[in-house]
């Protein structure tokens, strides 16, 4: 099955992730599809906490992807934020 997941990236401490699209049998910093934005939890000052390709979201949600927990809410947030 599809699945739209965090990728870990960023340096001991400092967590970065990429939102992608993936087989949800691949490992989570494994092979992806898609990327289809980022995630920044320790975002500060002028630094975008959240990014992310709503169109692309929405094309794999109608072929069937999942979201996962976590970015499900970011999905919500930037929804409402727009």
């Amino acid at each position: 099955m599809v699945k739209i997941r965090l990728a870990r990236g960023g340096a001991k401490k400092r967590p970065f992730y990429h939102i992608i699209v993936t087989d949800g049998r691949s490992a989570r910093d494994g092979r992806n599809i898609e990327r289809v934005g980022f995630y920044n939890p320790v975002a500060q000052g002028g630094e975008q906490r959240v990014q992310l390709d709503g169109e692309r979201i929405k094309f794999w949600l109608d072929r069937g992807a999942q979201l996962t927990d976590k970015v499900a809410d970011l999905y919500k947030q930037a929804a409402k934020a727009a």
